[in-house]
């Protein structure tokens, strides 16, 4: 299985998005062209976020089929969508970052309830019959999935690196216990 985070946005510096569409860099036909050229083997399937930002990835990949999944969305910060994060009141703000992984934004979704959709989105693909899948998505979803396949504590996903455009392969394997990292590459 292969995990591609999305390739760079055109104004996203200081903003506050998950749920909300944000426009691509100018960059994105070469940056979705050396992610193509990495992946030259047809996938049976790739299953991306509904936004556009990945959607526009996922129709460029060499694939059989295409499937868009609501759980495959970056967390959703309710209230602060769209918002600078230096706009956001530190009454707000201040809650949220004493406990990222389980206090959730006005309006929005908590880290832990982004994991449970993401895990619950894997604990459906081990049986899906296909042998190269890829998943199109963004830097939450692709934290939360190396929580769930290696045991990572939530509280310390943060520190996993995700660049625009990086590619993670994982082994998923017919239960949790045998799932394990494959490679990693920055395109």
């Amino acid at each position: 299985m292969f995990i591609i985070r999305h390739t760079a946005l055109k104004e996203a510096q200081g903003l506050c998005y998950g749920h909300s569409e944000m426009a691509l860099a100018e960059t994105f036909a070469a940056e979705s062209q050396r992610i193509v050229d990495r992946c030259s083997e047809i996938f049976d399937v790739v299953f991306s976020s509904p936004l556009q930002r990945c959607t526009q990835l996922a129709g460029q990949l060499p694939a059989r089929e295409i499937r868009t999944d609501d759980r495959l969305k970056e967390v959703y910060f309710g209230s602060w969508e769209g918002k600078v994060w230096n706009d956001i009141p530190r009454t707000e703000l201040d809650p949220w970052m004493d406990d990222f992984v389980d206090v959730a934004p006005p309006a929005g979704e908590s880290l832990r309830q982004l994991y449970t959709r993401v895990n619950e989105f894997l604990n459906e693909l081990r049986n899906v019959p296909h042998q190269r899948v890829a998943l199109v998505t963004h830097a939450g979803v692709v934290r939360c999935v190396w929580a769930a396949l290696l045991g990572i504590p939530l509280q310390n996903i943060f520190k996993i690196q995700v660049s625009y455009g990086q590619i993670q392969a994982f082994e998923l394997g017919p239960e949790p216990a045998f799932d394990r990292w494959l490679s990693s590459v920055v395109s």
